[in-house]
């Protein structure tokens, strides 16, 4: 499960995106999350906070055992309400910023999953 922390700019008096840890540990649930279709990447991430479509988050993701975590910025395009058809895990689809921490991200995930990306196996959004 993801965490929403609000982070304040007490001198703007403006909330700054929220930030969502995210850890997975396993090379299929990585696939299951990840979202090559997205112009740059993406990711799900199971949340039962509401977000709304458009909206700007702060990501730290842990991928397998690498203990350094991926910081990167990405917008909501991808809802999953409670209850869905087809018991599909409630949460948002990310898409990762279009600048190289987009880039980093996405390449990292690709060279974790490799030849699985051609897999056909369901994942939580497709």
């Amino acid at each position: 499960m993801a965490d929403k922390k609000p982070l304040a700019s007490p001198a703007a008096g403006v909330a700054r995106p929220g930030v969502l840890s995210l850890n997975i540990r396993e090379k299929a649930a990585l696939y299951a999350a990840y979202m090559p279709f997205l112009r740059g990447g993406g990711i799900f991430i199971p949340t039962s906070r509401p977000y709304t479509l458009g909206e700007e988050v702060f990501m730290l993701l842990s991928l397998m055992d690498d203990p350094n975590r991926l910081a990167v910025q990405g917008k909501v395009v991808w809802l999953t309400p409670e209850g869905v058809q087809g018991n599909r895990t409630q949460g948002i689809g990310v898409q990762f910023t279009q600048d190289e921490t987009g880039a980093a991200a996405r390449a990292t995930i690709e060279k974790i999953l490799g030849e699985t990306l051609a897999s056909t196996r369901p994942t939580h959004t497709m």
